[in-house]
């Protein structure tokens, strides 16, 4: 690389104005690139323009800017970000100016900008850095994704808690929104977002503070701080929450709301005593994200046209099963957002209400205000439902209530924790018992896990483990490949980005109900399940290992059957 004194020397490396490489790459023509700086006003770049009218996509724009330039363009999701750079330049500057930091040789900073032309930023940059710098373009997302992973909050929320009162006589004291304790909270929750986190997990241990991410379904350590900051950021929580601050042997559970990016999101709380102190779990609803599809879910062609005919059915039951964070409430909104039309009537009743639909009737589970499910659940008979999603059934007085309301006319979705297809059956049978009254309503059920899905970018073949290749031997033939994420910067190296569903999809028939009416075993049918069809959910996570999707070790984490043989030994 050569390091550019200013934006003239830059510009005339290649010789060929922007517009020019552009046409004469045959991404535009003449005629739009004459439109568009017709448009172009003072200070407008003629990239960014041509961009935001949709005539040159970001990636087309990089590779042309490096080429006019004579910079390398790098590609930000498989080059590492060296720490010692990250250092040198501050997180709101990088934000300000579109850029990240990428390493330092010898005494140069190397650079990637969106714009290598900005004269300003470049002199701003040696002005901060006291050292030589050499430019290479970036495409802007990119570069803002390589922010948000690379400066991370750990180092700045450390700052802010040693400016916080250590003893736990002070705490208290700092609780407002202006403290550093109250800003190292909004760091962490901040963070938590950026990396798409579903759960904040506080543990203090013997010396130091824990601080865990849920992401794409698992744990990440994120941080460790001293147990000195524990005291009064549980306090600053509590105080959000509306908790007891005094109480601290009682688990107690609350919730706040969080502005992020203009947009507002719901933070469940829950506490723990422990020997070590309260620990302290944070849930990150964002109730404007965006939803899933049915399609996106992951169902498998035959699975998907099974669960589109269960949908079409004009009443009775669909039960959707699994253990917690299973992905059953995604499934549930993906079904009444395809189901939402204006001929349709449809209400729910929920616990917490996860995501607003803009036509759809939610209501909140409050049993201070004496809404239950059940209570919700008989209060809509009366409002002319057509489709009634109930959040989950706990109790024999909810499978009661949802099994007439299923019965009367109306199709009802919910969800139970169930291991599979046949325990959801036998599930809702034990908290009703009503054999002839379940028997006749259901229409299906569905049990699933979520697993994580292979990174794309950095996805490829490799070998499995005997134990793995045993687990995948009832794949015949075996494919070709399997493949695994060898971990890059787009998934923070761990091989993974965003999750996708395993299914197990049940048709009550004919013969089901009898077995039902007989109170027949899980086994038995579940035996006859799969004789009439129904795919394991290990066999649709293997056949989504064989199409590179997902890999076996996830579908081992996730499905899993235990044997007791004769020695006692467990077999997985």
């Amino acid at each position: 690389m050569k390091e550019r004194a200013t934006a003239a020397v830059i510009s005339q490396a290649n010789g060929k104005s922007l517009g020019e490489m552009l046409v004469a790459q045959r991404l535009v023509t003449i005629e739009q690139l004459e439109d568009v700086l017709k448009m172009l006003r003072p200070g407008d770049r003629l990239g960014e323009i041509l961009v935001q009218q949709g005539l040159v996509k970001a990636e087309e724009l990089a590779q042309a800017l490096s080429l006019q330039l004579d910079l390398p363009l790098i590609d930000l999701k498989r080059h590492m970000v060296h720490p010692d750079a990250l250092r040198l330049i501050p997180e709101d500057v990088a934000r300000k100016y579109h850029l990240i930091p990428l390493d330092i040789i010898g005494d140069r900073l190397v650079v990637v900008m969106a714009d290598p032309e900005d004269i300003q930023t470049f002199e701003d940059l040696k002005a901060r850095t006291k050292m030589r710098v050499e430019v290479a373009v970036g495409i802007p997302a990119d570069i803002e994704r390589a922010i948000d992973l690379n400066y991370r909050s750990g180092e700045r929320i450390e700052n802010q808690v040693g400016q916080a009162a250590a003893p736990e006589e002070e705490a208290g004291f700092e609780l407002s929104a202006a403290t550093p304790i109250a800003e190292s909270l909004d760091l962490l929750i901040e963070q938590a977002i950026r990396d798409r986190a579903s759960d904040i997990h506080l543990e203090p241990q013997e010396g130091r503070w824990r601080i865990r991410y849920r992401i794409d379904g698992v744990l990440h350590d994120i941080h460790s701080l001293p147990l000195s900051a524990h005291v009064e950021l549980v306090s600053r929580i509590k105080v959000l929450a509306k908790l007891d601050i005094a109480q601290q042997r009682i688990p107690q559970d609350g919730q706040f709301t969080f502005r992020n990016g203009g947009r507002d999101i719901d933070i469940r709380v829950a506490t723990n005593d422990t020997i070590y102190g309260e620990r302290v779990t944070l849930r990150i609803l964002d109730k404007f994200q965006s939803l899933f599809t049915l399609p996106e879910l992951g169902f498998l062609p035959e699975a998907s046209e099974k669960y589109q005919a269960m949908l079409n059915c004009p009443f009775g039951m669909i039960i959707v099963g699994g253990p917690t964070g299973s992905g059953k409430t995604t499934t549930l909104y993906a079904s009444i957002k395809q189901l939402d039309d204006s001929e349709r009537n449809i209400l729910t009743i929920e616990d917490p209400v996860e995501y607003h639909f803009a036509n759809i009737s939610q209501t909140q589970v409050n049993a201070k205000a004496g809404i239950t499910f059940a209570g919700g659940l008989r209060a809509m008979m009366r409002q002319d439902p057509d489709i009634i999603l109930v959040g989950e059934i706990r109790d024999k007085e909810t499978a009661v209530t949802a099994v007439q309301a299923a019965v009367t006319g109306h199709l009802v979705l919910t969800s139970v924790h169930a291991y599979d297809a046949a325990s959801i059956l036998l599930r809702l049978l034990g908290m009703c018992d009503e054999p002839l009254l379940v028997s006749s309503t259901l229409v299906g059920v569905v049990a699933q896990r979520m697993v994580r899905r292979i990174c794309d970018n950095c996805r490829a073949p490799y070998q499995p483990s005997p134990a793995e290749l045993k687990f995948a031997e009832e794949l015949q033939p075996p494919p070709p490949a399997f493949y695994r994420g060898t971990g890059c910067n787009l998934c923070a190296h761990t091989g993974y980005r965003g999750r996708i569903g395993l299914f197990e999809i049940l048709l009550v028939s004919d013969e089901i109900r009898a077995m039902l009416l007989g109170r027949a075993s899980a086994g038995d049918i579940r035996a006859q399940a799969l004789k009439e069809g129904m795919v394991s959910m290990k066999h649709d996570g293997l056949l989504k290992a064989a199409e590179g999707i997902t890999t076996i070790s996830e579908i081992m984490r996730s499905v899993f059957t235990i044997n007791l043989d004769a020695r006692h030994h467990l077999r997985v």
